[in-house]
């Protein structure tokens, strides 16, 4: 540990928030830069209803990795912003299917290379292989945690 260097930067937990608020910040600066108005939660759950359609709230949660609370309001700003919209399940009338809009769709299809291009930076000072090495362990520690943390959701 250097003189500059605190305890807590040697800690996991910080370095994984320190890491976060840089990819956040990074995300919000690109997005700004294309005109688009979208979080990295709300993109998060556009690009799920992409590839799984109809799907309920609870299952977006998980899907997505966050707690129905959360993304309950998420889906509600994106219900008003016209990005997605709520039907009524038609195998069970009490339930409701989230569906993307065309709109959500176009900011999708907008955002997805913006994303996809932004990942590398989030990890620069690593190689191709330190990258999928990191990911895979990210991946590996998340999926360990969220079978011992009670109403954690897993990790695809």
């Amino acid at each position: 540990m250097s003189d500059t260097e605190l305890e807590i930067d040697t800690q996991p937990a910080t370095l994984i928030r320190r890491l976060n608020q840089i990819a956040v910040a990074r995300f919000a600066s690109v997005m700004a830069a294309a005109q688009l108005d979208l979080t990295p939660v709300q993109y998060a759950a556009l690009s799920a209803l992409t590839e799984h359609p109809g799907v309920d709230q609870a299952t977006l949660a998980t899907l997505v990795g966050y707690d129905r609370a959360t993304l309950g309001k998420v889906v509600e700003r994106l219900e008003a912003k016209s990005l997605l919209v709520r039907e009524v399940d038609p195998r069970d009338r009490r339930a409701r299917c989230l569906r993307i809009t065309q709109e959500g769709d176009w900011l999708v299809s907008k955002a997805q290379p913006l994303v996809s291009a932004l990942q590398p930076q989030i990890l620069n000072g690593l190689n191709a292989a330190e990258r999928e090495e990191l990911i895979y362990l990210l991946k590996k520690v998340t999926r360990a945690q969220a079978t011992t943390a009670q109403g954690a959701h897993p990790v695809r």
